[in-house]
């Protein structure tokens, strides 16, 4: 297959796919090297950016993904008559910094940070798929491990996790009268597991 060929393959699939797909998926169905298809979606990715498309393809979590330029956010939304989203609430943004820099963690670990009930912030950050449940925890109760989506990756423009801003110095000291959002991993595991034996203790209502 001629490279021309290959390219417009790779366009056609990461548009039919919709969501970020992986190289190797696309690989597999050409049959060829994942080293070259990555390099291809190198070539395509370039080639919108140079014209100045109004597509463009990002690569989320090693994946890839056609979407809009967000200079006309507006008028695929008045095509589309889709209403500006909600803006999330100061409480909705704290649960998602503590799951964002936390990787994976439980609602009774979040309502531990912020000393408030969360059910309410964890529900609409999950209807609006920027979280998600990742399974159990193997704890009295098995309580459900929440952690971030591609979406989240996707709206606020990073990569991975691991291109999320530092945190400012003053979020990381210790408060002795609360458990502090940057614990060590140890320190994490002791408060899922003091909140999972202990699910009737006392949480402030928001």
């Amino acid at each position: 297959m001629k490279s021309n060929n290959v390219l417009a393959s790779i366009e056609a699939m990461v548009f039919a796919a919709g969501d970020p797909v992986e190289p190797s998926k696309l690989a597999e169905v050409l049959n060829i090297d994942v080293e070259n298809v990555i390099k291809m979606l190198g070539h395509l990715q370039a080639s919108y950016d140079e014209r100045n498309s109004g597509l463009r393809l990002i690569r989320i979590d090693g994946k890839y993904q056609l979407c809009t330029r967000e200079e006309y956010s507006d008028e695929v939304r008045g095509l589309l008559e889709i209403k500006k989203n909600t803006p999330l609430s100061q409480a909705a943004f704290e649960v998602l910094a503590i799951v964002a820099y936390n990787k994976t963690v439980t609602r009774s670990f979040i309502e531990q940070i912020r000393g408030v009930d969360c059910s309410g912030p964890v529900s609409n950050l999950v209807q609006k798929g920027l979280i998600e449940e990742k399974g159990r925890l193997d704890l009295p109760g098995r309580p459900l491990v929440y952690g971030t989506t591609d979406r989240f990756l996707r709206c606020f423009s990073l990569n991975s996790l691991e291109d999320l801003p530092d945190l400012p110095e003053e979020a990381e000291q210790k408060d002795d009268s609360q458990t502090s959002l940057f614990d060590s991993d140890d320190k994490k595991d002791e408060i899922l597991k003091e909140n999972t034996e202990n699910p009737d203790g006392e949480v402030t209502e928001e």
